[in-house]
Parts: C-alpha cells; structure tokens; sequence
C-alpha cells in the first residue's frame, strides 16, 4: 500500500494514561470527519462508547496464550462495548483444519465484550496453497459459514445481536457479512480478503469472486438506507483486505478496443465504487477500517484517499489502516463521541506486562468434562474421523441498547 500523506487529516500527539491497567502508547490521533455540519451536532448525543479493534494475532501455537491475554486486557476496559477481530485465524503457513479453526474459535469466545470475527485471506482464500494443506478455498469458507458464522449473534460472553445478509434470501449463503448498530452509528462487516480480494486469473468464470463482488454490493447499498432510515449519524464498514484506495480506475466507455497489454486486474475495485456510492447515498461520515501491509507507521495511519469518477475527493469518507507493531500486546482503540467535533478518537493500546499469560483458552459456561471412552472392542470398524461438535455459542447477554454498558464490564 502506498502511504499517503495524514498531515491533512490527523493531529498526532502523544501521550500516556495514568492510573489504568492498560495504557496508551506511541500515537494518539484525531479523526477529522468534515461531513458533520452544525446542525449535525443539534441532535441529542448518543451514549459514549469505544470498541477495538485487533487481527492477525495468532500465527502459530504459540500465539494463543498471548492472544487471549490481549482479550482478556481488553476486557477490562470499561469503556470497550466490543470487540473486530479484523481476519486471519491462522497465518498462512497453518494447515486450513477444522480442528484449528475450532480451537482458535473457542479462544475467541472468551472475550469478555462481544466479538465480531471478520474473515480473512489466511482463513480461506489462501487454503488452497501447499503450505495450508491444499484445501479448496470455497469448501474451506463455506465450513467456516457452518461453524464460525452460525450464530445469529456475535462471539463472546456478552455477544451483540447480528442482522446477517444471509437472511436475504437471495443471498443465504452470506452469513459473514454482517451489520449491528451501537448508538447512532452502524457497523457493517463484509468478506473483503487480501491480497487481490480472491480475483483468479484462470479462465472461465470467476463465480466465487463474481458472486461475491454482488453480495457486497447490495449489503453496502442496504446499509446506507437502513443507516438513513434509522437516523443514524455515521457508518463504519470493516474489512480485512488492504484494498489499495489510492488505486482508483474509471470505467471505460470502449475498453474493448484495447488490444494492448491490459493492467493487473483490480480485486478491489468493485469495493472502492460501492464504497464512493456509500458515501454519495449516506452523505454523512464514512469510515472504512482495514489490516495495513506497510507497517512502517506507528499502528495506524489515517487518510481520505479515494476519489469519486469525476475525480473529486470523497470528502465524507475516512480510511483507518491499523497494523500494530505488536498484534499480540497491542490494540487499536477507538473511543466514539458523536456530540464532539471530531466524534472519533483512535489510539494504540499496551497490554500491561503485569499481565500473566493464561494456562490454556476455556469456554465460559463449558460443559463438564465427558468421561474417557470404553476401550476398544476387537475387530470392530474404525473410529469416525469426522471433527468434533463445537460447543453451543453463549446466550445473548445484551441489553435492549443494542451495547454492552449495562453489562458491567
């Protein structure tokens, strides 16, 4: 991703937080939203609330310990209604199994706050690599739409109700796409993967990307008339893909006449256009949330980089690219006003290193323990190999706010 200039669009300063657990680190930034007029700000504030936002925490074993500490820090920030786990399970050098996947799953449960999982290009789009066990990227998806996005609500102890686009019938296969609303803003989730968004280049049709490309239109295209409908003030949309808003390519009247080397196609594209005519449709502030591929900023980086086909700055649309330099200690917090100028406040957060690590990930509200087997019977056929049964989700511990404040944590 090329970094683009945020001296424009965000006032560092630095600072420390006294007396808490957990403190703030390296930057703190502002995120200037111009699209609030002053009438905006006429209306009666919604409740102050803050979520966090964290991904690619776990590449291997060894990061599982170190991950449900980081959920563990977060939980206890009172002011945290919930929590993105942006994509990426797993890095890409893990084998796609269900056992993983089921392993990484009941981590995730344990996040005090709820937790909204987005998927991402380790999770299923690069499954079919040698290294992640050669599975069929499709099949590996569909799975996780069985186990991971079953639920109607969201993960954790205390999880969030979730409207799902697979509850359109035309799209029941979308169950990772996902919208919820705290206070006067709605959240939008949707399967955006790096690196190129799942474009293949073999021949024939490209259907799951195609298909794909669809759903994403229309749950964005709802979004901003549920958004309007609702009153709402602002959008939040969150992938995981790095989809490289700089890069913004026109439609062409008579491309076909082209018969020269054509370009890498653009994966993305499609997005940055649904994206340019979410902003259009809504008129009110847009924020976009991705994973970052250059880490060379310190966490995250802020910008209003994409442009509408005219060539005019979408000026209502924000770009918040996170990579901390630290994914297992660090989060990125992003506390909300929406009676202030700017609503939105973004910093990096350290897990204490008073913290212990935990033994081992365990479900809130587990079964009891199931007794050892029988032992085996002679000549008798062999054991199923199918994957073991996830463990039923928590029940909904939300308040009718739609948040988790009242929940005490």
């Amino acid at each position: 991703m090329r970094r683009a200039d945020t001296h424009t669009n965000c006032a560092l300063t630095r600072r420390r937080c006294s007396g808490g657990a957990v403190r703030a680190i390296a930057v703190a930034a502002t995120l200037a939203l111009a699209a609030y007029g002053s009438g905006s700000f006429a209306k009666e504030s919604a409740p102050n609330y803050a979520f966090a936002v964290i991904g690619s925490t776990l590449q291997g074993p060894a990061d599982e310990a170190l991950t449900q500490r980081l959920l563990e820090a977060i939980g206890r920030e009172p002011d945290v209604s919930f929590v993105v786990y942006d994509g990426n399970l797993k890095s890409g050098k893990e084998a796609c199994r269900d056992s993983l996947f089921e392993t990484r799953h009941t981590l995730l449960e344990t996040s005090k706050p709820a937790l909204v999982f987005i998927p991402g290009q380790h999770d299923w789009a690069d499954c079919g690599t040698a290294e992640a066990g050669g599975y069929d990227p499709v099949e590996r998806l569909d799975q996780l739409r069985q186990t991971l996005f079953a639920d109607a609500s969201s993960m954790g102890q205390n999880p969030l109700p979730l409207a799902r686009e697979s509850e359109v019938s035309r799209f029941h296969p979308y169950r990772e796409n996902v919208r919820w609303m705290v206070g006067d803003t709605v959240f939008v989730g949707l399967n955006v993967p790096g690196p190129n968004n799942h474009f293949l280049y073999a021949g024939g049709r490209n259907g799951e990307f195609e298909d794909r490309v669809i759903a994403n239109t229309f749950w964005l295209d709802h979004a901003a008339e549920y958004a309007k409908r609702r009153g709402a003030r602002a959008i939040v949309v969150l992938v995981q893909g790095d989809f490289d808003p700089e890069r913004y390519e026109r439609p062409e009247r008579f491309a076909w006449l082209r018969f020269g080397h054509r370009s890498k196609r653009d994966g993305f594209m499609e997005f940055k256009r649904s994206l340019v005519k979410l902003a259009e449709t809504f008129r009110g502030p847009v924020v976009v949330i991705h994973q970052d591929d250059d880490r060379s900023h310190p966490g995250f980086m802020i910008d209003q980089p994409l442009r509408n086909d005219k060539g005019d700055l979408v000026t209502n649309l924000t770009r918040i690219a996170f990579a901390p330099r630290s994914p297992q200690n660090q989060w990125v917090q992003i506390d909300v006003d929406l009676a202030k100028r700017p609503p939105f406040r973004v910093t990096v957060r350290d897990v204490p290193k008073s913290l212990p690590l935990p033994a081992a990930p365990t479900m809130p509200n587990a079964a009891p323990p199931v007794p050892p087997p029988m032992p085996p019977v002679p000549d008798s056929s062999p054991a199923s190999e199918l994957p073991p049964i996830l463990p039923e989700p928590s029940p909904p511990g939300m308040g009718a706010s739609g948040t988790n404040r009242g929940n005490g944590y």
